[in-house]
């Protein structure tokens, strides 16, 4: 599992960093750059949780900051996208999945603001006046337009290929058993009596179909049926999980 998630991460990292400089980087539009990085990183963090979306955020800005034509500081836009990861995954849900996109579009709103005021600001702690000059109120509105305009077309497809490299936790058992066989542990069964494979009845020991022998009724069973209230002998198998 955690091999498909890291090949998996890679390849959504480095497909959008190459469109990133390549494509939108020569559009040449006004104001901010569509973040196409930013948007993988958010669509990842909402799946994997704020551990992991911290992890792919430093290394998708790290990429970004050696990729040329960087012009800036290496480790300024690793820093931003840590943070801006973390965050994002924090709003991860207990479920896994999101029920709406509302929480989603904030998110990506959000973060768009987050990451330009970020980068203005560690920007000034480096002496980069850059951001001031260009108008830091323009890149934050352009900024968080653009990425939201490409953000449905670009975050549910990475949310959807990071849920589909997951591994069903439910598919198996812990121990590499079926939820059959961990019922062959119960001790009513260790008798030589197992459960029949349409789970409607019991197989003796040599694997064929028994019967269920009356034998003289104990105190034991004197309880039960009083405590069942004139219900029949099946009802005291009410408590075993049928399969």
């Amino acid at each position: 599992m955690y091999v498909n998630r890291m090949l998996l991460t890679a390849a959504l990292v480095v497909v959008a960093l190459i469109v990133q400089v390549t494509v939108l980087a020569r559009l040449q539009l006004p104001g901010a750059v569509p973040d196409l990085l930013l948007l993988t990183v958010l669509g990842l963090a909402l799946v994997y949780g704020h551990t992991a979306g911290a992890l792919v955020g430093f290394v998708a800005g790290l990429l970004a900051d050696i990729a040329p034509p960087a012009d800036h500081a290496v480790g300024r836009y690793a820093l931003v996208l840590c943070l801006i990861g973390y965050a994002a995954g924090l709003t991860k849900p207990e479920a896994g999945q999101h029920r709406s996109a509302t929480v989603p579009m904030l998110v990506v709103a959000s973060a768009a603001i987050g990451s330009t005021l970020l980068y203005a600001g560690v920007g000034a702690l480096v002496g980069d006046t850059a951001a001031r000059q260009v108008g830091l109120t323009g890149l934050l509105a352009t900024a968080t337009i653009y990425d939201l305009l490409l953000a449905p077309f670009v975050v549910p497809l990475v949310m959807a290929l990071a849920r589909r490299g997951e591994k069903d936790p439910l598919g198996a058992e812990p121990g590499g058993g079926s939820a059959g066989g961990g019922m062959r542990a119960y001790g009513w069964l260790a008798s030589g009596a197992s459960l029949s494979p349409s789970g409607s009845g019991l197989l003796g020991k040599g694997g064929k179909p028994g019967k269920v022998k009356a034998g003289k009724r104990t105190s034991r069973n004197k309880t039960m049926d009083l405590s069942g209230g004139g219900r029949s002998k099946t009802a005291g198998l009410k408590g075993v999980k049928r399969l």
